[in-house]
């Protein structure tokens, strides 16, 4: 996937998230566990919502994504305070070492492949300080199945009507189609899509994968809470550090 197309109508579809909230929450967390945290890295930091927001608590904050559109997107609202990188999670290159790493809204999801999502956690814990913390959100196998699932969705704004239709695959695995259609001047709609997925892990998966890419698991939380995750979570919240 691209996210070219998914840039332009990113910040409209998801004009109900609440980044100030979600991210006093995971500074929270990040505080818990590494009082000192000053350079922070947003990975798949999208149009940068939460990147700005991160800013904003005195961070110094480095955002990085695949696309270029949502960087381009994220340079619009943020000051020139922010560095922004043009890089995939498997092949993130810092210029040293970060005392904490944040990956939010599922975009760990995003990465279908267990071998590449391990690529990716190792390339965190390589760039990670020795006493940094890495907080990341995932969605769970039971959202995936049971919520998505086979279900559809219609989305409209002033700007782009919006139908993303879920195709559950089993194993996790949620294939995601988006078509957007937005009005002329003359009338006539204009239709264009884009098609993903998303793969879903259970803790104990998750956790492996960290221990295999040199993280340890700190803590694991039902989302925007300090509970543990039940049954039903829809969305964890996990700390790691570098084991």
């Amino acid at each position: 996937m691209s996210y070219d197309l998914f840039a332009e109508y990113y910040d409209e579809l998801m004009s109900e998230a609440d980044y100030p909230s979600r991210a006093k929450y995971i500074d929270g967390i990040i505080r818990q566990y590494k009082p000192d945290a000053h350079l922070l890295v947003d990975l798949a930091c999208g149009t940068g919502s939460m990147t700005v927001e991160f800013a904003a608590m005195g961070y110094d904050v480095i955002g990085v994504d695949i696309s270029e559109s949502m960087l381009s997107k994220a340079r619009e609202k943020s000051d020139s305070g922010i560095l922004y990188l043009c890089q995939s999670m498997q092949e993130l290159d810092m210029y040293g070492t970060i005392d904490a790493f944040v990956c939010t809204l599922d975009s760990l999801n995003h990465i279908e492949d267990r071998e590449q999502l391990l690529l990716a956690l190792s390339r965190v814990s390589l760039f990670l300080e020795p006493d940094g913390v890495f907080v990341f959100d995932m969605n769970t196998p039971y959202k995936h199945e049971y919520i998505l699932g086979d279900n559809s969705y219609v989305y409209e704004t002033e700007d782009v009507f919006c139908v993303w239709r879920n195709e559950y695959a089993g194993e996790g695995r949620v294939n995601i189609a988006l078509d957007f259609f937005e009005q002329q001047a003359d009338g006539r709609y204009v239709r264009e899509c884009e098609d993903f997925s998303e793969v879903a892990y259970s803790l104990e998966e998750t956790e492996q994968l960290l221990n295999e890419a040199g993280l340890e698991l700190l803590a694991a939380y039902d989302d925007m809470t300090h509970e543990a995750p039940q049954p039903d979570s829809q969305r964890i919240v996990i700390a790691a550090k570098k084991r």
